[in-house]
């Protein structure tokens, strides 16, 4: 038998080549483009916004729960506001806490964390707040590790959560200090000089004059060390507001 070989070219009809294209008198209907189809198992699903990687979550039978955990970068992320006399705050690690409302220090648990977070003001109850600056508290640089932390505004020496140094915040207090103390050290010390120069005869007669001799230049050399400490002090810079 003759071999039989399939063409699979698609048979074209014959068209005449004396035969000119059909004449169109109408214009062509408006285009309109489709519209987007939402994306699969998000049309008519609850879902919430991850607020560390802005990822939705599912919540499909976790409505009851108050937080729900991220596939995707697998922190919390609150959905329900938190229990009476809690809040919620959100360390710099990502990690969702829940503290007493009172709380103004909590520490985090995460073995490789361990911040101390220092937080105030009343918490929002729908808002997961985070570590923020408050009417009274101010973000600091430590002069030591260059740590950002949070500090009361009324009070001028820090310790550092994360070094637990103490340092100034700015300058001026710890230079105001530092005189104030050398010059109270100084006077102790020329008051010493002169008591013992003035009573250095009696002091044979008197034996307690030493004791006063003793006080004031003690007191003036602590006085004059207390100075040096905070001439040597560390000083810590306020973070402009933004």
């Amino acid at each position: 038998m003759a071999d039989v070989k399939i063409s699979h070219q698609a048979i074209q009809p014959a068209v005449p080549q004396d035969v000119p294209p059909p004449a169109y008198n109408e214009a062509p209907p408006p285009y309109s483009s489709p519209q987007a189809a939402p994306p699969p198992g998000v049309l008519g699903e609850p879902t919430v916004m991850c607020r560390v990687c802005n990822q939705l979550i599912f919540i499909r039978g976790r409505e009851n729960q108050r937080v729900v955990k991220c596939a995707s970068c697998h922190e919390a992320t609150p959905i329900k506001p938190p229990p009476h006399g809690k809040k919620y705050i959100r360390c710099p690690c990502n990690a969702l806490l829940t503290c007493r409302s009172t709380s103004t220090r909590i520490s985090c648990p995460r073995t490789n964390c361990k911040r101390i977070i220092n937080v105030g003001g009343p918490p929002s109850a729908t808002a997961v707040p985070t570590v923020q600056n408050t009417d009274a508290r101010v973000r600091v640089t430590c002069g030591h590790c260059n740590e950002t932390f949070v500090f009361r505004v009324t009070a001028h020496l820090a310790r550092c959560p994360y070094c637990r140094k103490v340092s100034s915040v700015g300058s001026k207090f710890a230079r105001t200090r530092s005189i104030i103390f050398a010059v109270i050290g100084m006077l102790f010390l020329i008051a010493g000089v002169a008591v013992t120069v003035t009573t250095l005869e009696l002091a044979s007669q008197n034996g307690g004059i030493y004791v006063v001799w003793i006080g004031a230049f003690v007191a003036g050399i602590l006085n004059l060390i207390r100075s040096c400490y905070y001439c040597s002090m560390t000083v810590s810079t306020i973070q402009e507001q933004a």
